[in-house]
């Protein structure tokens, strides 16, 4: 285990009513990163937060905080918090007697405990709100009382199960940025729970990529989504064309019935594999020219750009452009080899 490796989770299975949950997963998480986990629903992500906090008991495997194993520490006594999606406030307290609660069982003296909610409001934006009862409080405003209440401690590593989940589109954005900030001012771990692929993307800085109870990949969201290990990462992290195709030798893959160059090798010969293309590699050029050609079937205005699904050798492609060809166009399709992404065969749901 590295030295600034906080969190590490060796060889952990769970099962839950002989179903397995995890299996056999190993995760190291670096102090003082934003770190998601991310995945659909019952892919283990919840299950593995709640093995670092100490609420799950792994059937086998070991969980290191600083390289000590703390498998047998209950969770009051881990230097770990956490925020639940469903914020489980006081309805009976107001908000700085919610956010003080926990140092009151740590027996904090009261000018601390008063010292530092008042910290913890300010950093949450919630400065001047300390008598104000909870169902006065807005989801977002309710959402931030949580966080605080769960870093006044200083944890040195914050659990959070799918805080925004509740939340409306607009006030989820602006909280992505806000829980980023906070990260950054705090200088502790965040491990965030979510199945949005674009939260993880925005506020991470090593995303974890989860499906059965595995680990699929672990790496910065522009690793993860400009060079996906495999089809299920590429079709979960954004959109992608995923197409079957053949690789006759290193460099050269044929699929929609023509051979191309690819930047891929170490195949072998013949082998059938999946080809991923994101939309937005997909130029529209002169048909006449053109490796692969298509008719325009539909066409949405997305805002930056146009998303067009094309017909073309009995595969609807996605292209997003902001170029704009009607319904019932003939157009040529190119890509160049860097991003033509060449996969072993892996089912993809869907």
């Amino acid at each position: 285990m590295e030295k600034n490796n906080i969190v590490s989770l060796r060889n952990i299975s769970v099962d839950f009513d002989g179903e397995p949950i995890l299996v056999g997963l190993d995760l190291d998480i670096r102090d003082k990163e934003f770190v998601t986990l991310l995945g659909p629903s019952g892919c283990g992500k919840t299950t593995t937060l709640r093995t670092i906090g100490g609420f799950v008991t792994p059937k086998s495997g070991d969980v290191f905080f600083n390289g000590v194993r703390i498998n047998d520490l209950p969770p009051h006594k881990r230097q770990v918090n956490t925020v639940f999606q469903r914020y489980a406030l006081f309805p009976h307290l107001n908000v700085f007697e919610n956010v003080e609660f926990g140092l009151k069982l740590r027996k904090v003296p009261e000018n601390e405990r008063k010292t530092r909610v008042h910290e913890m409001l300010e950093l949450v934006n919630l400065a001047g709100y300390d008598h104000r009862r909870v169902e006065q409080l807005s989801g977002g405003q309710q959402q931030r009382v949580a966080i605080a209440r769960a870093l006044v401690n200083h944890p040195r590593v914050l659990l959070l199960d799918e805080p925004l989940g509740a939340l409306d589109l607009k006030l989820r954005k602006e909280m992505q940025i806000e829980l980023k900030r906070m990260q950054q001012a705090l200088e502790i771990t965040f491990i965030y729970v979510t199945h949005d692929q674009e939260e993880a993307l925005t506020m991470s800085d090593t995303v974890v990529v989860m499906k059965d109870g595995e680990i699929l990949q672990t790496g910065t969201p522009q690793d993860i989504y400009n060079e996906p290990k495999n089809a299920f990462v590429a079709d979960f992290i954004g959109e992608s064309n995923i197409i079957d195709g053949v690789m006759h030798q290193d460099f050269l893959v044929e699929f929609a019935g023509k051979k191309l160059e690819c930047v891929d090798k170490g195949f072998k010969p013949l082998e059938r594999v999946d080809v991923v293309i994101r939309p937005e590699d997909i130029k529209i050029i002169d048909p006449k020219v053109a490796p692969i050609t298509g008719v325009v079937e539909s066409v949405i205005f997305k805002g930056v750009h146009y998303e067009m699904i094309v017909d073309a050798h009995g595969y609807k492609w996605m292209i997003h452009s902001t170029r704009c060809e009607e319904p019932g166009t003939f157009i040529g399709m190119g890509v160049d080899p860097f991003d033509i992404h060449i996969m072993h065969k892996m089912e993809v749901e869907g």
